[in-house]
This record gives structure tokens, sequence and C-alpha cells, in this order.
């Protein structure tokens, strides 16, 4: 399992403390939303604020695109420091074009399905992508309750993944949190996106390592 702090969640008056506590807690990635106010109803990161996390942080940047055109500015988001970049499946026209673009710049390229897009829509495009990104909740705003229906859905892509026999990775997002964690993994999911119940903490270091010790296998 790797983990990946949301910095959405974390104090965004002090972005270079988060990084620092994401690093201290030894967190595998850094996970930035950029939400555009039209795939969904929030603003957040623009191209300025990801050059500025990716020169203050040694992690690599898991991107997440929550925009309806996501062909529009996605070589500057490469250029901006982006290691993975998640573009989603619902706002995707030409999805074969978008991942050769990612994977062309040196990045891995990733696709998200909203809660109620079936993974299955995903079988085509599996041979083109180095992760799936299963919403556990609808995309838009921090903080939301976990959808338990996402195990399943996590469950039936890991099937897939295991027939097909490529190296996909399946990473979660969305009220994950101390209590679902176990569930979580227990389900097949690689990496883990997980924002509040990280930096709503009064120790997010600490609260870092007990998420990591309710992945092992006696906890699972």
């Amino acid at each position: 399992m790797r983990l990946a702090p949301s910095i959405l969640a974390a104090d965004l008056a002090d972005i270079a403390g988060a990084l620092a506590i994401c690093e201290r807690g030894g967190a595998d990635l850094v996970h930035v939303d950029v939400m555009d106010g039209h795939f969904v109803p929030n603003l957040s990161f623009g191209i300025p604020v990801l050059k500025a996390i990716s020169a203050r942080t040694r992690l690599p940047l898991d991107l997440h695109l929550m925009v309806a055109n996501p062909d529009r500015l996605l070589d500057e988001y490469l250029a901006a420091g982006a290691t993975r970049v998640t573009v989603h499946w619902e706002a995707a026209t030409h999805l074969d074009r978008l991942l050769e673009r990612i994977r062309r710049a040196g990045a891995e390229a990733g696709v998200a399905v909203n809660p109620a897009t079936p993974v299955e829509f995903l079988a085509d495009a599996l041979p083109r992508l180095d992760y799936v990104l299963v919403m556990s909740v609808n995309p838009g705003f921090s903080g939301q309750a976990f959808l338990p229906h996402a195990l399943d859905k996590a469950r039936r892509l890991k099937r897939m993944i295991e027939i097909s026999r490529l190296p996909v990775e399946i990473e979660m997002d969305g009220g994950i949190d101390r209590d679902n964690i176990a569930q979580v993994v227990a389900a097949g999911v690689d990496v883990i996106v997980v924002g509040s119940a990280i930096f709503a903490t009064g120790d997010p270091v600490a609260t870092m390592s007990e998420l990591r010790e309710r992945t092992r296998p006696e906890s699972v």
C-alpha cells in the first residue's frame, strides 16, 4: 500500500508546512486536486500552485484533473512537475489520445471513474493505463463520507486486472480514514488518498503512521 495525502485538505495558507508533514510522515506521493468549477462545482489549484508545490517537495506529485477539458492545459500541468496525471473517464472524449500524451511526457497515466461509472467501461483502456483511480465520493469537495459500494468496484477492477495480467495499480480517493482503510486495502487498492483524516487531526504525522499500521495484514 502506498499513501498519498491530499494537499487540498491541508492548511492552504501553509502549503510548504503541509508538504513537510507529508515527508515526515513517510508519504509515498502528494495528491493534488485540480478543480475547474465546471466538471465539479469547486475551484482549486492551478499551474502556478503546482509549480510551487513541485519546487518544495521531493515527493512525486499525483495530479488529479477534475476538469471539463483535460486536454486544454495538460501539457502545462505536465511541465509544472506532475509525476502522475489522472483524467476523468467522464470528461475525456478522446481518452487514448490523452493517455498517450501523458506517457510521452514521461509521466504515469491514470483514469478516474466517478461513483456511478462502472469500472467495466475501462476494459479497452487498461493496456494504456498505469493506474485507475476509483472515486469513493462524488468529486468536488474535501471531507465527504465514504461510499461503501466503492469497495465492490475495486474488487471487480482487481479481477479485471488479474485476468488481463497487466501491471495496473488501483488508487482510491474519498472519505478514507482509520475506520475503513483496512477494508480498502483488502479490496485490492494499492494507492490510498487520504485528506481530512490526516490533516484535520492534531498530529498528522502520527495519524499517517496509524493509518499504515491499520493496513498491516493482521489488521485487515
